[in-house]
């Protein structure tokens, strides 16, 4: 074979990611909340397409991921799960037309632990 012929393209280079901000990271986790309060909710309301069940899943979890990097993992999960807890709660007693007072207080207090967790994530250890 002719060496002439064996002509290679070079690659174009990656260009590398620039870091996310504690806040851009803060906004993932609060959009993949958002998201999981769409696919959990979708595995029980057929309104909601399984393409769209399936893109928010795997959306949701990506945004976790990236936010997970920059954020203490620990809060960034519980976050990220108590906005869906919240959210999945809240769509639920829109489904059914009601929530008990119980109910409500306990989601009250769940949202008053992620603020916390949220606020107390840039604290440093000494």
């Amino acid at each position: 074979m002719n060496e002439q012929a064996k002509t290679t393209t070079p690659a174009k280079p990656v260009k590398p990611r620039k870091p996310l901000s504690k806040n851009q990271a803060w906004a993932y986790v609060a959009i993949g909340g958002i998201l999981e309060i769409v696919w959990a909710s979708g595995f029980k309301y057929v309104e909601i397409p399984s393409i769209i069940v399936l893109i928010a899943l795997l959306t949701s979890f990506e945004l976790v991921i990236r936010a997970a990097k920059v954020l203490p993992v620990g809060t960034t999960y519980a976050v990220f799960a108590g906005i869906g807890t919240i959210g999945t709660v809240v769509v639920e007693a829109v489904y059914s037309g009601g929530i008990g007072l119980l109910k409500v207080g306990i989601i009250l207090l769940l949202l008053l632990f992620i603020i916390g967790l949220k606020l107390t994530s840039g604290e440093e250890h000494s």
